[in-house]
């Protein structure tokens, strides 16, 4: 069966997780347009640009939202190959939108989910929102960054969509890869896909985007787990999906 998604669902979601980032941002609006109507006339130029400058961000990040999430082919995932008859191995951060997409184009794979969110390292409030709202694609089952419960070379492919850049500590995020790495077969792939820490995503997101990672920053990531680069893909100027491979590994 075919899924789509709602309308305006992903910049929806966007609004709904962050609530209180958005209500903070309407209230330092509305003082600044109060500031506008009361100040004297002379000082009207400069109150206005503050007001420019304090909605023009909110407004930009929205629409860019709005134009990866909702009218892009992300969640297509034109950069995964057939995958019926292989094991996948879809990991996600407490909140999961894929598997799901996944599974439906998918349906003869064999597909794990894992979930590595842990309310004590990750403590977002919209990622707990996010959980509360969508529950668990049924049989996630719950893994710790450190030691994931798979043998060596279970799984044809890996993928970690929008996820891994939860794990903000290095040596974890290494570590991580590297387990990525080992459960995944020698002639298999690792595919993931984040935004970086750019300019693209500097001006839609302005000083959001330092919550993402630099290309160079996931590139030494991944030299240090041994995986080899073999191709990076652009859903969108925002959005990039790594292609991965054991770096011992050659076609």
């Amino acid at each position: 069966m075919e899924l789509s998604r709602k309308p305006f669902q992903g910049v929806s979601n966007i609004v709904r997780f962050n609530w209180h980032f958005y209500l903070i941002a309407t209230l330092v609006v509305m003082g600044l347009v109060i500031v506008n109507e009361t100040l004297l006339v002379n000082f009207h130029p400069y109150s206005s640009w503050l007001l420019l400058l304090g909605v023009l961000p909110i407004v930009i990040s929205l629409v860019v939202s709005y134009f990866v999430y909702d009218l892009s082919d992300l969640y297509q995932f034109r950069w995964l190959s057939n995958l019926n008859g292989k094991t996948v191995l879809n990991i996600n951060a407490g909140f999961d939108e894929t598997s799901a997409f996944i599974k439906a184009k998918n349906p003869n794979s064999i597909l794990m989910v894992c979930d590595f969110y842990d309310p004590n390292q990750h403590t977002e409030v919209s990622i707990q929102r996010a959980r509360k709202l969508y529950p668990p694609f049924k049989g996630t089952i719950q893994v710790n960054t450190k030691e994931l419960p798979f043998l060596d070379n279970a799984f044809d492919v890996t993928v970690a969509i929008l996820s891994a850049h939860e794990i903000r500590n290095e040596e974890e995020r290494i570590h991580f890869f590297k387990e990525l790495n080992r459960v995944t077969k020698e002639d298999g792939q690792i595919m993931v896909t984040e935004h970086l820490r750019d300019l693209n995503n500097f001006l839609a997101y302005t000083i959001g985007f330092l919550h993402f990672y630099s290309k160079a920053s996931w590139l030494n990531l991944f030299k240090k787990a041994n995986l080899l680069l073999k191709e990076e893909i652009k859903t969108t100027p925002f959005i990039s999906t790594f292609i991965l491979e054991n770096n011992g590994h050659t076609l």
